[in-house]
């Protein structure tokens, strides 16, 4: 059946795909201008199903005021990025990141939530935490995990590629990205290896955690790249590192394992599914910023150990987390 994708303008580039049609409404960044964005797409939607040309819409979550304006009539299937339980810090019984939302704007936040669960006929979640928060909404309906998917094909590791990076990292702007953890990882990286070189790529711009690594000689901070460019990055690495303490399901662990590289990051549960302990990658306890470091470590003086779970984590990502596969898992939801 044909697709109907609606999106802003975002990032927008000149893209075709068989069996696509875009359609593409502007918007800036204010939330006025979202709701106005929001009664625009349910105008088209509603033309759409009239013409027959629509049987669903799936809407992803966040952002949430889209969802509030969906028309009833159209069946809704929810995919569920993250939710405001999840990302507020609230879900874990230990707090490891303070939200920068005050608890009024997170109580209204997960308010909306509520509704559009209630609304949705049928859900999508993208790892075991995903369906754990959901449920504690008071979710009763379908619940199907589907992860993200790669283009296996693009990303992928090139042999001829210098490994000149020893750890990579990726930073994104939001508070549970782990920030301060990830300076406190590097760190100690520098005081066990004086000579190791870490790259960081993604958003630094946070202050507080990044006044040391401006200031050291073995890190690179390469800052908001291309996705051609981070396949380079990812090519140029020997281990991939992650200190978030929350995701739906990280792209980066999945472009770094597709990239055949072992993965160190925080035993949560988010990274269940994806990350198997000791044959893709390792789990470390929350926080144990002196443990990552020494994992990391053994993975840069074993070489073999190193690549062995490189390829099993390739062949993992391969195997499950391609799109031809996701889209099939997708598909049969609908019919």
């Amino acid at each position: 059946p044909k697709v109907y994708l609606i999106t802003g303008d975002k990032n927008r580039r000149i893209a075709r795909y068989k069996g696509v049609e875009i359609i593409n409404v502007p918007f800036s960044s204010n939330r006025f201008s979202l709701f106005l964005w929001a009664l625009r797409v349910r105008k088209i939607l509603l033309q759409l199903h009239k013409q027959k040309k629509i049987q669903w819409v799936n809407l992803h979550t966040p952002p949430l005021i889209p969802g509030l304006m969906l028309p009833k009539k159209i069946p809704l299937l929810l995919t569920v990025h993250g939710t405001y339980l999840g990302m507020s810090g609230a879900f874990n019984k230990v707090r490891y990141f303070e939200s920068h939302w005050t608890s009024i704007e997170i109580q209204l936040k997960q308010l909306m939530e509520y509704f559009i669960f209630r609304r949705s006929a049928k859900t999508i979640v993208l790892n075991p935490q995903g369906q754990e928060e959901v449920l504690a909404y008071g979710y009763q309906k379908q619940i199907t995990k589907i992860s993200k998917g790669i283009d296996v094909d693009r990303f992928k590791p090139n042999p001829s590629v210098t490994k000149d990076i020893d750890v990579l990292f990726y930073s994104g702007k939001e508070f549970y990205k782990g920030h301060r953890a990830m300076v406190a990882v590097c760190k100690a990286l520098i005081a066990i290896k004086s000579d190791i070189v870490i790259c960081i790529i993604g958003d630094t711009s946070k202050g507080h955690s990044t006044e040391y690594i401006k200031n050291t000689e073995n890190v690179i901070l390469a800052g908001e790249v291309t996705h051609d460019e981070e396949i380079h990055f990812y090519q140029r690495s020997r281990v991939f590192a992650s200190t978030s303490y929350y995701e739906g399901l990280t792209s980066s662990s999945i472009q770094a394992m597709a990239m055949a590289l072992p993965v160190v990051v925080w035993d949560l549960l988010f990274y269940r599914n994806l990350v198997v302990d000791q044959e893709t990658g390792v789990f470390v306890a929350v926080d144990d910023f002196q443990q990552m470091a020494l994992q990391i470590n053994r993975l840069l003086g074993d070489a073999a150990n190193s690549t062995l779970l490189g390829n099993h984590a390739r062949q993992m990502i391969v195997t499950s987390y391609s799109w031809k596969t996701i889209s099939k898992q997708f598909f049969d939801i609908l019919i």
